[in-house]
């Protein structure tokens, strides 16, 4: 399928944080990093998705790793009923309930359904269904394996044909914030080892949709640029990901830091902004 073009745009400028503290960031800190900074990125790749399956009223969407929600408001937005669940960072669910409810074209019968109640929501009520993950497949070992176990969960009791969307990494070629995180990620190996870590792989989502079942209706890429207004709002929202925590447990916060920082310097422009440019890849498919 043809590629989107898309672009994100900068985000605004935020003073520094992160240079004199040795301590791993703080909870609090990392969720307003990632809803200030990072959460936005995505943007692109969720509004392809909910455009690509016809997301609209009476529509009722499931995201499975939803952190603090953004794209549950997308969705919420184009008329649909939402429910999100988070097991790796539930500390967001709280976050997400409140932008839930502070959406104006949110549904507000019964709020947003969050965390634990809501993994029942797929086989719930009436209406198209949709099942996705935007937490993309292709930085740690084992994430497929983690999404097909959270996939199997989702759709126990869910009709047949439920809709399913599954997100992935692009080429690292054409990822340059992959290739920033890999070279940051040495920092964790003689904790973590070399093999926690890997690179995004042609057939992730195939690999993933065969092993739960799943009949494929196509795929596409989209284009999401990551753009920060300087280096050190780019550090904040890459630590923000959680995709560098076996690097900070292995170090502190200041050595990752450091190392963001030089693996940021070729994308960083005169201007002192910085742009990575990277491709997302998406597939859909359905419930047999």
């Amino acid at each position: 399928m043809g590629a989107h073009a898309m672009t994100s745009t900068l985000v605004r400028r935020h003073g520094p944080r992160y240079g004199a503290d040795p301590a791993r960031p703080r909870t609090a800190t990392r969720t307003r990093d990632w809803t200030e900074i990072q959460e936005r990125m995505l943007v692109p790749l969720q509004e392809a998705v909910y455009a690509r399956v016809g997301l609209g009223p009476g529509g009722r969407v499931l995201e499975l790793g939803c952190g603090a929600g953004l794209g549950l408001v997308l969705a919420a937005g184009r008329g649909a009923s939402v429910a999100g669940v988070d097991t790796e960072r539930p500390e967001l669910l709280a976050y997400a309930e409140r932008r839930l409810r502070g959406a104006s074209d949110a549904p507000t019968d019964d709020g947003p359904l969050l965390g634990e109640a809501a993994w029942g929501a797929a086989g719930a009520g009436q209406g198209p269904r949709l099942v996705a993950s935007f937490r993309p497949l292709g930085c740690a070992a084992g994430d497929g394996a983690a999404l097909g176990a959270q996939l199997a969960r989702a759709l126990e009791g869910a009709p047949r044909g439920t809709q399913v969307v599954v997100t992935g990494w692009g080429p690292p070629e054409r990822c340059a914030a992959a290739g920033v995180l890999r070279t940051v990620r040495r920092l964790a190996e003689p904790v973590a080892g070399p093999d926690a870590w890997r690179s995004a792989g042609r057939d992730d989502l195939e690999d993933v949709a065969s092993a739960a079942g799943l009949l494929l209706e196509g795929s596409g890429r989209v284009s999401c640029p990551f753009g920060y207004p300087d280096q050190e709002s780019a550090v904040r929202g890459l630590l923000s990901t959680g995709l560098l925590d076996a690097a900070l447990s292995a170090t502190d916060t200041a050595r990752v830091a450091k190392e963001l920082g030089e693996a940021l310097h070729p994308h960083t422009r005169p201007d002192g902004t910085v742009w990575l440019p990277n491709v997302f890849r998406y597939l859909v498919a359905r419930s047999a």
